[in-house]
């Protein structure tokens, strides 16, 4: 016993050390008095490093603690992966003694690190479990948009909506309502709120968007060098895409494209300058490439600028001349075929990609990072062999710079007209993934992907619903997700290998994000040339 308290206190000594140094290199790290105020734990249910690279979380935080009646810290799992006890950044006190635990949850696979945290911070995952001495466990972020049903029963609240629309809502709420009880009972019925315990099947709940992106940030943004986008001020662009991609949730959950005027990305740039000697501005947005005012942006004086990819265009050729970074450049022709490219909507050209690779190389960045999917709808060994012509030739545009191809196996995600279709078993990804390699192993091309067992749990727990609960339990227990599956009687090819039809009711159909689902079944039955049947 006192070896282990001894090694506990070893560990927490290191975790605090560690958290004291990544304070330390912070820009606008907020500190408050808890005394009087709304106190809120927000947790990224990952690393200090990937959570710090999330915008969304940044402006969470920024957000809840621009208001005087709330401090917001925040909570990250361990670089170990957990086990330990987790302590916030700021105070240095466990989640259990807040008011309120906030996640934010971007991606799927961080489902079974929500149980690992509440484990470790000494709170049952259940909510049925939890009684009101416990803090409210609220859920936000683009998994609630999507489908949140697996991982449902662990909340108390799920916010369906973009935090600009709804955030001073809740706390307004919060305050006003008194015991949790009251205030679950007050938040049934309004918009962009879920109660996972109260929910009756018949009624939807409706998406709450923000409808206008004029409006300066709220808050002050932490900057931090331990990011994926080390020391810089991030600013959204743009939210949404218009090209649809029939793969891309992003359409889906962010709806219609909404723009931020050219005069508040100029107020956000003077704001990263008062913080930074030397701005580094991150420039955000899922098409950056369809951004109005990209070209004047990137024109303006004394910033540094980034842009993480391209959307493959003679715009995009226009944008690499404005771009002075040398660091590396991302487009994503996702397929390497003409015919599957028009499967998935994807709408560039042969001549588009090359075009633009063409200048990425011609212009020095170091590194061109071209995104692929395997086990697309539809795909055979043919497309295969058409990416690797495809790549060949793009390598033989230039002999400078490194080219790195990002693989992913494809995963069926809710609110895309692909979300009735089945992912492509380990057979044959792999065969085709060897395919890859062995056609390009004699170029200088770096080829990477994702161990296959993360797409599949992330299909999984995309697709699923409240059974998979137990399931994720056992995932953070270590298990993986075929033997999780396994251990209580699920069978996985329900949600991931077999296609679904129109009539089927699916979980998270409840949500209401102003997409018709039969203008999403016809573009499905568009994609895979089937006879179209909406009964």
């Amino acid at each position: 016993m006192k070896t282990t308290k001894k090694t506990q206190r070893q560990t927490e000594t290191r975790q605090s050390l560690t958290r004291q140094s990544l304070l330390d290199k912070e820009t606008g790290t907020v500190y408050k008095d808890h005394g009087g105020k709304t106190r809120v734990c927000l947790v990224y249910p990952n690393t200090y490093r990937t959570g710090m690279s999330s915008l969304g979380f940044r402006l969470v935080y920024g957000m809840l603690n621009a208001r005087e009646d709330v401090v917001c810290e925040r909570a990250f799992l361990p670089e170990s992966g957990g086990g330990e006890r987790i302590y916030t950044m700021e105070s240095k006190k466990m989640p259990s003694e807040f008011d309120i635990i906030a996640f934010s949850i971007s991606y799927e696979n961080d489902f079974p690190n929500v149980v690992k945290i509440l484990r470790a911070s000494g709170i049952p995952p259940y909510a049925r479990d939890r009684g009101v001495r416990y803090p409210l466990l609220i859920m936000g972020g683009p998994c609630a948009f999507m489908n949140p049903e697996p991982i449902a029963d662990f909340f108390d609240v799920i916010v369906v909506g973009e935090a600009e629309a709804v955030l001073d809502k809740f706390i307004d709420i919060c305050n006003k309502s008194g015991d949790r009880s009251k205030l679950l009972e007050a938040l049934k019925g309004v918009e962009g709120f879920y109660i996972p315990s109260g929910h009756d099947v018949n009624c939807r709940v409706k998406r709450r968007f923000l409808k206008d992106m004029a409006s300066p940030l709220i808050g002050q943004q932490l900057i931090t060098p331990h990011t994926e986008f080390s020391s810089m001020y991030l600013i959204e662009a743009m939210r949404g895409c218009p090209w649809k991609c029939r793969f891309c949730a992003i359409s889906g959950i962010y709806g219609v494209p909404r723009t931020r005027p050219l005069t508040t990305m100029r107020e956000e740039i003077d704001r990263a300058r008062g913080l930074c000697t030397a701005a580094k501005i991150g420039v955000i947005g899922a098409s950056l490439t369809d951004y109005p005012h990209i070209g004047q942006l990137l024109c303006i004086e004394g910033v540094e600028f980034s842009i993480s990819s391209l959307r493959a265009s003679k715009k995009a050729a226009e944008i690499t001349a404005l771009i002075k970074t040398k660091q590396s450049l991302s487009i994503a022709p996702e397929a390497g075929s003409k015919r599957l490219r028009a499967v998935i909507n994807k709408r560039i050209t042969y001549e588009d990609i090359i075009e633009t690779s063409r200048l990425v190389l011609m212009r020095g960045i170091a590194m061109l990072r071209l995104y692929f999917m395997i086990g697309l709808p539809t795909e055979t060994d043919e497309d295969i062999e058409e990416m690797i012509a495809l790549v060949k030739e793009i390598r033989g545009l230039s002999k400078a710079g490194r080219i790195v191809l990002s693989v992913s196996a494809f995963v069926p995600k809710p609110f895309t007209p692909f979300q009735w279709h089945p992912m492509e078993v380990s057979v044959v990804i792999l065969r085709r993934l060897k395919q890859l390699k062995d056609g390009l192993k004699k170029e200088n091309v770096k080829v990477i992907h994702d161990q296959l067992k993360y797409a599949y749990t992330e299909g999984l727990l995309a697709m699923g619903d409240r059974r998979l609960s137990p399931v994720i339990e056992s995932i953070a227990d270590g298990l993986n997700w075929k033997k999780a599956c396994e251990l209580h009687s699920i069978e996985p090819s329900e949600y991931i290998f077999f296609e679904k039809h129109y009539d089927e009711p699916l979980p998270w159909d409840f949500i209401d994000n102003g997409i018709e689902k039969e203008r999403l079944w016809r573009e499905y039955s568009l994609s895979t040339a089937r006879q179209i049947c909406l009964r």
